[in-house]
């Protein structure tokens, strides 16, 4: 055989291997999207009659610490702290951890919120950075606010001072920049009263870009005026209603956001806490309560709650949305390099041949495997070896699987909670599951390779995340 014919066998084979891929892919995809479909179903129709405002005034409502790490908050922190002192729930405390904070966020919120130091008992259960210093407000308005000053150690170390500082049985991690819907908490813990075997719960987390803020508080949801940020609508769409809800409807969901996500304090510190040697603490976690739970034989679920709504800002230029996914996936590879003992292993029943392997082989290897087939294509062309009408009904059929889901996932908002009641907002955010495909998947399939790189070489660090801040003037609507 030639070199030509030895290289035209490779390539051939691994377009065949492409193919395969791609139907096993979608295949999973179609499975979860229906799970997602048929959860959301159930979750709507047991909580069509339900009144919230009772869980808030029951007896047995369990009291929540809220914990909110801060670095460098400073033109942000004192919104943020007053959004979460207006929750509507019964009782709870919000426990800012400022992380050796370079800027003035520790003094903006002692100015604030007449803060002086106090002689709050502090022990600590998980072994973590210093602490400085613990305060408490003058103000009645604030008694419910804790603020933790501790020497710098990343924001896992952060949350692990609010964990040993909180002294409610279920503790709260969200974002300092992040704004919760009143009755978030609510909605986050049923749950946790409807089963005890319940360890950990996420919500969903919303684009914020283009709303209308005012007090802390979302009063008109709208998109926002730059392509970007409406992208990341329907990537958060997707990942969360057809991807957590599919998942969670197994008991194999492997990530809870870090920016709202509530748990178990004691099973938290059974465990350990959460790890400062990853930038994926967050999953990290919830895959160690996974292990733990199923090692010692222990009932238990992880769940997701498709209506608790966290409001987040999304970045709105490619240097920093290309950082933030970069480490996402640098910490996807983490967890999963840290956890590989698990992978096909029949004692941790769903989430070794099922959870582990999808994050494995589609999340992680997804766009390597992409990517060469991208090349393995430009190859064949450039040889003259490509059937071109079935290249082209190839590409057909990925471009329809790949606008079905993306399409499918805001529908599925659509049919369940309608936050983008306004016709034109949906027929915009449908538009962009096409568009998406030509492009702006491929830079994201782009940043997620060089994460490789990163990983290989070291990078730990989160990089820089700037963000314009929830107090500017609202954008104007579509």
């Amino acid at each position: 055989m030639t070199a030509v014919t030895v290289l035209q066998f490779l390539f051939d084979t691994y377009f065949v291997f492409v193919v395969l891929y791609f139907l096993i892919v979608n295949i999973t995809y179609f499975i979860l999207l229906w799970l997602s479909f048929r959860e959301i179903v159930n979750y709507m129709h047991r909580n069509l009659f339900t009144d919230f405002r009772s869980v808030v005034q029951s007896e047995i409502t369990p009291p929540v610490s809220i914990l909110a790490p801060a670095y460098n908050e400073e033109q942000t922190i004192v919104e943020s702290v007053k959004s979460l002192l207006k929750l509507a729930y019964g009782e709870y405390e919000v426990i800012v951890i400022n992380d050796g904070s370079k800027d003035g966020t520790l003094a903006r919120m002692i100015g604030q919120f007449d803060l002086f130091p106090s002689k709050r008992v502090y022990v600590e259960h998980i072994p973590t950075q210093a602490v400085r210093g613990i305060y408490r407000s003058r103000q009645i308005a604030y008694q419910n606010l804790i603020v933790v000053d501790k020497e710098n150690g990343g924001k896992a170390d952060a949350l692990n001072v609010g964990i040993n500082a909180a002294q409610f049985a279920h503790v709260l991690s969200i974002d300092a920049d992040s704004i919760l819907e009143d009755d978030a908490l609510q909605k986050v813990m049923k749950p946790f009263l409807e089963d005890d075997t319940v360890v950990a719960a996420g919500g969903i987390v919303r684009i914020a870009n283009g709303c209308e803020i005012v007090n802390g508080r979302v009063v008109h949801v709208g998109l926002s005026k730059k392509l970007l940020p409406i992208f990341q609508v329907v990537e958060y769409f997707r990942a969360f209603l057809s991807g957590r809800m599919g998942w969670q409807a197994v008991n194999g969901l492997l990530i809870i956001s870090g920016a709202f996500g509530m748990f178990k304090r004691a099973a938290v510190i059974d465990v350990g806490g959460y790890r400062h040697d990853t930038v994926g603490e967050d999953m990290e976690l919830v895959v160690r309560l996974h292990r733990t739970m199923r090692e010692r034989r222990i009932p238990y679920r992880v769940v997701f709650v498709p209506d608790p709504v966290c409001w987040t800002e999304a970045p709105e230029s490619v240097s920093i949305l290309s950082r933030q996914r970069n480490r996402w996936h640098r910490g996807l590879l983490d967890v999963l390099w840290m956890h590989r003992t698990m992978l096909f292993n029949e004692k941790f029943g769903v989430i070794g041949s099922a959870a582990m392997p999808y994050f494995l082989f589609v999340e992680l290897l997804g766009p390597v495997f992409e990517f060469f087939g991208y090349v393995t294509l430009a190859m064949l062309w450039w040889m003259g070896a490509v059937n071109v009408p079935m290249t082209i009904l190839f590409f057909i059929v990925a471009l329809f699987y790949g606008v079905m889901f993306s399409v499918g996932a805001v529908l599925l908002e659509e049919i369940s909670f309608r936050r983008y009641p306004n016709p034109k907002h949906l027929a915009l955010l449908l538009s962009v599951g096409v568009l998406e495909n030509f492009g702006y998947r491929q830079l994201t399939m782009l940043w997620r390779i060089k994460a490789f790189w990163d990983y290989a070489r070291g990078k730990k660090g989160w990089g820089s995340m700037q963000r314009t801040g929830f107090a500017r003037p609202a954008a104007g609507t579509m």
